[in-house]
């Protein structure tokens, strides 16, 4: 097969630091946040309400932020939630300079920021077959680079320096994370504006977002690729809930042996990240999809019986190569076949969904590690994943992909009746 040559265009460049700019920001915030809050409380409560903070937005007002992107310039969205988060992370910053800090100002901030991420991934997400194109090959070029880079930038160069940075002060981290989201917002500031016109719609917002979450519930493709996610989060925290203990106890790993651990799974990532279009070539996207997520539930298996811990980093590392390769591969396609007037709620909604089965994964796996054992979560997340990929195998097939692709490349974006987007477009 001949290797495609093109290029991805110039804006995608700036596009792409833009976001691993501020990935080694997220990075550096995400080691010291937590170490800050130790700082203040060592209520595991009150630490649990500066984590959950974060993650609400997308339970409150995941639909309906979808639905505001969508009337909204997308590259406008995205410099605009960026530099307030850079002055939001001001805040702390001055409050740490000031010994002033406290849980509840964390707990507000985190919530901010939180929400800041839910309009800026959103963008993020519609804008870029808008920058590039809706060619799935281009699209998983592209999302590739992001992957691996912000998976290098914020699992790997963040955390440290996240860490090391705090030794300097309390503030100096926050500080840090402000800069990068000023940078990213600078960088996004000079792409390209999106070529298609952004309307001033006047219909409801709550109907418009229902319009979004239906169109991702009545297409059985789209269901199978928000439903992957959403699994994959209850079976994943419910092995992230119980790692470091499973780490300790069987398999004899101190602080730094557990870090390495992660590391190992990071690295995977980053295979995967490189790999998915090899595998989409090969097998097909539906295929490939079905294939990753089949390798990430024997990989958990294979975690639940790991003797040592080298067992224990292998399946870790095959388990984020699957990963690495499905957060390439389910977005591309979704880019392609998604009509660019409903990207930011179809975008969305499977985002909620995600972020809405976390805390029922976390509740898994607590219950069933003080009930029947540390490993049991473990085993229960493989068996979730690989029942979850025999349920969907069939909804993200080959054929269902082609057609989609097929009608996605036959039909020009042009919204629905109801939709005052598809009104305007077509005057």
């Amino acid at each position: 097969m001949t290797a495609d040559v093109r290029k991805l265009p110039t804006g995608f460049g700036r596009l792409w630091t833009a976001q691993t700019v501020s990935s080694l920001g997220d990075g550096v915030s995400h080691a010291a946040l937590p170490l800050i809050a130790l700082t203040l409380t060592r209520d595991p409560m009150a630490l649990a309400v500066v984590t959950a903070a974060g993650t609400l937005p997308w339970l409150l007002f995941g639909v309906l932020g979808g639905a505001l992107v969508d009337r909204w310039d997308r590259r406008r969205t995205m410099w605009v939630m960026d530099a307030a988060r850079a002055a939001l992370f001001a805040v702390p910053a001055a409050a740490a300079a000031l010994d002033v800090l406290s849980i509840p100002l964390l707990a507000a901030v985190a919530f901010l920021l939180g929400l800041g991420g839910l309009f800026f991934d959103t963008a993020a997400t519609a804008y870029l077959p808008d920058l590039i194109g809706r060619d799935p090959v281009m699209l998983e070029r592209a999302n590739a680079r992001l992957r691996g880079t912000q998976t290098a930038a914020a699992g790997f160069a963040g955390p440290p320096l996240g860490s090391a940075l705090l030794a300097l002060g309390r503030s100096v981290p926050l500080l840090a994370d402000a800069v990068s989201f000023a940078c990213s917002a600078l960088l996004v500031r000079s792409l390209p504006a999106a070529s298609r016109t952004v309307s001033q719609a006047r219909e409801s917002l709550l109907r418009q977002a229902r319009a979004g979450a239906s169109y991702v519930f009545r297409d059985r493709l789209l269901l199978g690729l928000a439903l992957r996610p959403a699994v994959g989060n209850i079976a994943f925290l419910a092995v992230e809930t119980v790692l470091a203990l499973f780490a300790h106890d069987h398999l004899g790993m101190d602080t730094f042996g557990f870090g390495l651990l992660l590391t190992a799974e990071a690295t995977g990532g980053l295979i995967g990240a490189g790999i998915a279009s090899h595998l989409r070539r090969r097998l097909g996207t539906g295929a490939a999809l079905t294939t990753t997520a089949a390798v990430e539930g024997l990989a958990i298996l294979g975690l639940a019986v790991a003797p040592n811990a080298y067992v224990a980093g292998v399946a870790l590392a095959v388990c984020g190569a699957g990963m690495g390769a499905t957060m390439v591969l389910g977005p591309s396609l979704r880019q392609a076949i998604v009509p660019a007037h409903l990207m930011g709620r179809v975008a969305s909604t499977s985002r909620m969904l995600a972020m809405c089965a976390a805390p029922l994964g976390a509740f898994l796996g607590g219950w069933l590690a003080s009930t029947y054992g540390v490993r049991t979560p473990l085993f229960a997340a493989a068996g979730l994943l690989l029942t979850m990929t025999a349920v969907t195998s069939t909804m993200t097939n080959n054929r269902r992909v082609e057609a989609a692709l097929r009608a996605a490349a036959d039909v020009t974006d042009q919204p629905e009746p109801r939709d005052p987007v598809q009104a305007e477009a077509r005057r």
